[in-house]
């Protein structure tokens, strides 16, 4: 998925001092891991929940194949 393109916004946030101390002795930019991390994380979400809106069809589509085969599977050699 792409990443979310937007105006990036000042935000507060609380982190575990010595976490916080060690990713600045290491010059880990805070803001961008924070938005990498968050990146998955929506992602993650929005799958997990695509997958809950979803089942019905997916659950529906599987029968059908089981049932019906696909169109391809004549011409299939494995």
């Amino acid at each position: 998925m792409s990443q979310i393109l937007s105006l990036k916004k000042p935000t507060n946030v609380n982190i575990n001092s010595e976490l916080l101390l060690k990713a600045k002795q290491l010059k880990i930019n805070l803001s961008a891991t924070l938005e990498a991390a968050l990146i998955e994380v929506v992602n993650a979400k929005q799958r997990e929940l695509w997958k809950l809106e979803n089942t019905a069809a997916i659950k529906a589509y599987n029968e059908l194949v089981a049932s019906q085969g696909v169109f391809s599977d004549e011409f299939r050699s494995f």
